[in-house]
């Protein structure tokens, strides 16, 4: 069996260190502030990027270089057979795209995963990936495996301020400012490709009681087959609002009671979108080897 590097981005949610730990590569995603370009979990920390968001400062995502990707897999095909590479949803960004395109010149010794998946449920396909490499899966088919599951997961979150969503063009000024005035708070969605609208509520107390009924309708009828087989995990997210994400995973757990919740901070590359005081909940399908 010839060995297969893991590579993903960091809008996984997974930090250099806990990289190094699992055996992976991951790509720091780039981000320029007020013209200046910053990689997500080297340059750049969880802490600064809020402090710049609070502040208003010109706060930008792109994608990773080519030159950079390419440069990566050199450098692991050196020592690895081939390369899966798990970037964030191709619904969300063109760096899956860009990585698809640039795999071609490998004699398919570089797979790109495209599975749908950002943020907690991304990380999850990165750990999947792991356990099937170690079962002895090939490139092939822990793209094949990923690629099937890529609808199998579920997130739902909900904002303290819709002033982001106006900045990016997402909600009208108007909409925005009646918004504040009624303390609307929108709860998103991400089933696949794109984060879309899920309902509006009065307050973030609702919008956590809507959070979670449809969290559970997921895990009762859409996945209940894979909750039954134990192949659902749970998880839970938010942008640098950890203590007020501690008080709702304590929530999620009354809803789900026994079940693991896995927290870990929302992606850069969604948070500048949504800005500070996000919460979420997610489920993902796992993969389990026989």
């Amino acid at each position: 069996m010839g060995k297969i590097a893991i590579v993903t981005d960091s809008n996984s949610g997974i930090t250099q260190d806990q990289a190094r730990e699992l055996g992976i590569s991951v790509i720091p995603m780039p981000f320029y502030i007020n013209e200046k370009l910053y990689l997500e979990g080297i340059t750049l920390s969880q802490e600064e990027f809020y402090e710049r968001l609070k502040n208003d400062e010109a706060i930008s995502t792109s994608q990773p270089g080519p030159a950079d990707v390419c440069g990566l897999w050199n450098t692991l095909l050196e020592k690895y057979d081939e390369v899966v590479h798990i970037p964030m949803s191709s619904g969300l960004s063109a760096s899956c795209d860009t990585a698809m395109g640039l795999a071609q010149e490998y004699d398919g010794r570089v797979h790109v995963v495209d599975n749908q998946r950002i943020s907690v449920t991304q990380r999850q396909s990165v750990l999947d990936a792991l356990i099937l490499r170690d079962a002895g899966r090939n490139a092939t088919q822990i793209k094949q495996v990923l690629e099937e599951q890529k609808l199998d997961s579920s997130i739902y979150i909900t904002l303290e301020t819709l002033k982001y969503l106006k900045k990016g063009g997402r909600i009208t000024p108007a909409a925005a400012a009646i918004g504040t005035v009624l303390n609307l708070k929108p709860v998103l969605q991400i089933q696949g490709e794109k984060l879309d609208a899920y309902s509006k509520t009065r307050g973030k107390k609702q919008a956590k009681r809507v959070m979670l009924k449809a969290m559970q309708n997921d895990w009762e009828n859409r996945f209940a087959e894979y909750v039954k087989r134990g192949e659902m995990c749970l998880q839970s997210a938010y942008t640098g609002n950890q203590e007020e994400a501690e008080e709702f995973k304590k929530e999620i757990a009354e809803v789900f009671p026994g079940i693991e919740i896995v927290q870990n901070p929302l992606s850069l590359s969604v948070a500048c979108h949504i800005g500070h005081g996000a919460i979420a909940v997610a489920c993902s399908r796992k993969v389990v080897v026989e």
